[in-house]
């Protein structure tokens, strides 16, 4: 349930993106601060037979930024790791994990990572196609038999990529929350713990009618991905959790991974969510992730993510021919964007690598994963907002981890550093708050 907030058209040389903020208009203050509390980042500079030469590399550390995303982006936590080559991971993390106890937030902590998901689904899918399983010109009516309407006229490719033009079901009025009784239901009530089932999601979507032809246009829709878990489901006769544990998961030793079907917690350490509400901060931390599916209900740590990126940019994931599948982009309707299967490319400007990734949001939490296409360049961040506070001022940090992560250091002789990037786009939220009464 996120709002996304349009950011400031860029100046010479600068994207003209928006940045994703998980924030309601119009809101008011909280007198609870969080306290900002900060864990120390690492960054151990590679020593090899170079002598001094990893040493006199420009240090990362990217701790300032997220003291800014808390302090001044309406953050109350916020957590990353970014990975460079020839340097050991920086890791840092700032604010309160826990508004009630005070606890600190930890680098390692885990966290809910959205429509990330979506890349860990994908590739399942393009290893069943290099298994010869499936094609992914093959039409959604063979593997799923009278579940979409003009089934026989879209692709798995096309589920992929967002060019199906399958009605988002979570634009449906069913998943949005526009009243003050919506939103008290969300904060205190029931509607966080409902279960759904992937077939209830996907009739939902069937219920409206088509954005377009398939193959004519682009529209980012959740209902893509439930339906490629299906698929994923009656290809193997196992669920796409499984397969994706058992392909990716497990091989990558991603240990603080999971892809949870209705278990609303993390087995782990992480930081809270949290909703602002007339009576204080509403815990909005457990979720019943069924509500996404496979388009969004994974949860993970920094490290894993850019395990996973490495992995699967480094080609120990896909053979040549999934990975070219996976990086084909169709253009889409944010500027800069061009989308994949399951991840996205945006170009970053003069001096900087083209950015691989995927960006994700639930309610109370926000996530980017990008890196480089040859998988030897990450970043990962989890920040979450303080739904019903501003949060348009974290553009400028995110913009600057980004940086930090993709863009060569500016010369010594240059007398202004470049102009920021201004963060990227968001695809979709994945569930969202509309404005209006329920915002306050």
């Amino acid at each position: 349930m996120t709002i996304v907030q349009a950011g400031t058209p860029h100046r010479r040389g600068r994207l003209g993106l928006r940045l994703a903020a998980v924030a309601l208009a119009g809101t008011t203050v909280v007198t609870l601060a969080p306290t900002v509390a900060v864990a120390a980042g690492t960054d151990t500079s590679a020593a090899g037979s170079a002598g001094g030469a990893a040493e006199r590399r420009p240090r990362v550390d990217g701790q300032q930024e997220l003291l800014d995303l808390v302090e001044r982006g309406g953050m109350t936590a916020a957590l990353a790791e970014i990975r460079l080559p020839g340097r050991s991971p920086w890791r840092g993390a700032a604010g309160t994990a826990d508004l009630t106890t005070g606890q600190p937030t930890r680098a390692d902590g885990r966290f809910r990572i959205g429509s990330v998901t979506k890349a860990f689904v994908s590739t399942v899918v393009l290893q069943l196609v290099g298994e010869g399983r499936l094609r992914l010109d093959d039409p959604v009516e063979r593997h799923l038999p009278g579940v979409v309407p003009n089934g026989a006229a879209i692709t798995v490719r096309q589920l992929l990529n967002h060019t199906s033009g399958l009605f988002n079901f979570t634009e449906d009025a069913r998943f949005l929350i526009t009243s003050e009784a919506d939103l008290q239901d969300f904060a205190y009530g029931g509607w966080r713990y409902r279960d759904y089932r992937p077939e209830q999601l996907a009739a939902v979507s069937a219920e409206h009618p088509p954005y377009f032809a398939p193959g004519q246009g682009w529209h980012y829709s959740n209902t893509n991905y439930v339906l490629a878990g299906m698929i994923v489901r009656k290809v193997t006769g196992r669920t796409w959790q499984h397969e994706v544990e058992r392909r990716i998961v497990r091989p990558l030793h991603l240990d603080d991974t999971t892809f949870p079907d209705s278990g609303t917690g993390f087995g782990g350490p992480h930081a809270h969510a949290y909703l602002d509400m007339p009576a204080g901060p509403a815990d909005i931390t457990r979720l019943n992730p069924s509500v996404v599916d496979a388009a969004g209900n994974g949860i993970s740590t920094a490290a894993d993510l850019n395990r996973f990126h490495a992995a699967l940019f480094g080609g120990k994931l896909l053979r040549p021919a999934e990975t070219a599948a996976l990086t084909d982009t169709v253009p889409t309707t944010l500027e800069g964007l061009r989308y994949g299967l399951g991840v996205f490319r945006i170009d970053l400007g003069p001096g900087c690598e083209a950015a691989w990734g995927h960006d994700g949001s639930l309610p109370g939490w926000s996530t980017l994963l990008l890196g480089s296409r040859d998988g030897r360049r990450q970043f990962a961040l989890s920040h979450n907002p303080f739904l019903g506070k501003d949060t348009s001022a974290s553009a400028d940090a995110i913009d600057s981890l980004i940086a930090k992560t993709l863009c060569d250091p500016a010369p010594a002789a240059t007398p202004e550093p470049a102009p920021p990037l201004k963060a990227l786009p968001r695809t979709t939220p994945d569930l969202r708050i509309e404005p209006g009464p329920a915002t306050r």
